[in-house]
């Protein structure tokens, strides 16, 4: 997967299918939240919850859909970071079969203290680890 330094494999399961007999546009979201939560703990000890003081919060979330995907699938999901805020970073995504682009898109992660409710800058750990992956 190029320009992507982490990926992880992904199968196509029943839930992820649709009523047009491919996976759902809802599904394509949840594809993202494995791969996100993977790239995480790839950084370290980190979890949308805990990125070591903090966890996150999705601003919004962007989805282009290239290629039908269908049950029993393999796919490779790539995450990357392209940008680092004070309190943000952006995370992009690529599914691809076989080499073949399936979906991508990006979204916008917040650092959030959830018993603030309140936005936080990055951790420094957490910072230095997301750089050395990113794509900036």
């Amino acid at each position: 997967m190029q320009n992507f330094h982490f990926s992880l494999p992904y199968k196509v399961r029943v839930a992820d299918i649709n009523y047009g007999g491919h996976v759902a546009n809802s599904a394509v979201l949840n594809i993202f939240q494995d791969g996100r939560i993977a790239f995480l703990a790839a950084l370290g000890p980190y979890s949308e919850l805990d990125l070591g003081g903090c966890g996150i919060i999705l601003a919004e979330a962007h989805v282009f859909f290239r290629a039908e995907m269908f049950l029993g699938e393999e796919l490779e999901v790539g995450v990357r970071c392209s940008e680092i805020g004070r309190s943000s970073f952006q995370l992009e995504y690529r599914i691809e079969r076989s080499g073949e682009l399936t979906a991508e898109g990006a979204t916008p992660v917040i650092c959030f203290d959830y018993q603030k409710r309140k936005p936080v800058r990055i951790p420094a750990m957490f910072r230095a680890a997301l750089s050395s992956l990113a794509k900036i």
